[in-house]
């Protein structure tokens, strides 16, 4: 096996081999909007440094992953990578997954601790094994293997900092039973949001970005946290293929962020693709996975008082000819997507299934 350097990229010469499909495209980058937000401390952000790999000839997963890193590593946006907002243990555990469509090949690692990159880690076992899915310690031996340094903690002082008000607030909670600490702690997490102690776009916090080349060739990676002060071990869409990412080669690509138990439940990346399979324009497709997750959303803990989600869900899309939309449950100013193509970097408003913001409030 090649070993990685110190920052998990791979000797040049190690490249995705290209896949001409003989299908001519507009050339895009589509991501949450985180991926036009954080540079960690570099001249670009994810979707600008995807699309100019992109159209330096890149292969696009070499190019999407190339621009999530940049999140990853950044310890400003506490959803990703270094940094992350941890587990109730203070524990950041990772999970990314990617997929080429050319290839039709896929990956992903879950619960990954150690190394900040986990996109990185997701792409190398889909590149040198036939496995689509590594956890835990596994995932971790897996990444060291193959020259991953893997570091004992990944909390920046931010992470660290707000995990430690969060086990502040929790420790004047007075029981034993695990399933009444986790509700506690979500309500804790709920308390911390309305505080504005914690980003709204964080707390479930994720980057999803996918690519589409002028050969029509399509790629995507997704890249997780996960959920603020989850039960340790707990996995949400994000690395489960057809969930938080699904790429259909010749049709498109969709990825998620948000609410992950309920997007999981419904397969929403997959669905989404396959409306776009039967001829549904991405927006219009990601609006049909909107209506499933709501129909599927009965749990009463789930529901605003008038029955709907309490909860937002985004998907980021983009067909093989390149069109694109993100659409959201709940809209707003804060509610957006991230696109690059040859006319630069953009964040443009999602459509929204519900126009109006989604009201936080304090859980009782």
């Amino acid at each position: 096996m090649t070993a990685h350097d110190a920052a998990g990229r791979r000797p040049a010469e190690g490249g995705s081999p290209g896949i001409v499909t003989g299908r001519q495209a507009r050339p895009v980058v589509v991501a949450s909007a985180n991926g036009n937000q954080f540079r960690n401390g570099g001249p670009l952000t994810c979707v600008e440094q995807a699309f100019a790999l992109l159209a330096g000839g890149a292969d696009p997963l070499d190019a999407v992953i190339a621009g999530v890193n940049i999140v990853e590593l950044d310890p400003g946006d506490s959803s990703v990578g270094y940094g992350g907002l941890p587990n109730a243990d203070g524990v950041v555990q990772l999970d990314a997954s990617c997929m080429h469509g050319p290839r039709r090949r896929a990956a992903g690692v879950v619960a990954l601790e150690g190394v900040r990159t986990p996109s990185l880690v997701a792409r190398a076992l889909l590149e040198r094994t036939n496995h689509r899915m590594l956890a835990g310690a596994g995932a971790q031996a897996f990444a060291r293997a193959i020259g991953f340094p893997i570091e004992d903690d990944l909390n920046s002082p931010r992470s660290r900092g707000l995990w430690l008000e969060w086990k502040r607030r929790m420790a004047a909670i007075e029981t034993a039973d695990p399933i009444a600490r986790m509700e506690a702690g979500y309500r804790v997490g709920q308390q911390m949001l309305v505080e504005g102690l914690i980003d709204v776009n964080h707390y479930y916090g994720t980057i999803n970005c996918s690519a589409v080349n002028a050969r029509g060739e399509i790629c995507g990676v997704t890249t997780t946290s996960g959920l603020a002060w989850k039960i340790p071990g707990r996995v949400g869409d994000s690395p489960v293929l057809g969930a938080g990412l699904y790429v259909d080669g010749e049709v498109g690509a969709a990825g998620s962020t948000g609410h992950g138990e309920s997007n999981l439940y419904a397969l929403s990346s997959f669905l989404i693709v396959e409306e776009m399979r039967r001829g549904a324009h991405p927006k219009d497709a990601g609006l049909e996975a909107l209506r499933r997750v709501r129909a599927n959303t009965v749990d009463p803990a789930l529901l605003d008082a008038q029955g709907r989600p309490a909860f937002n869900v985004k998907y980021y899309i983009v067909n093989a000819r390149g069109e694109h939309a993100g659409v959201a449950m709940y809209g707003g100013p804060q509610v957006n997507y991230a696109v690059c193509t040859g006319h630069g970097a953009e964040t443009r408003p999602c459509e929204a299934l519900f126009d109006e913001e989604l009201t936080l409030t304090a859980a009782p």
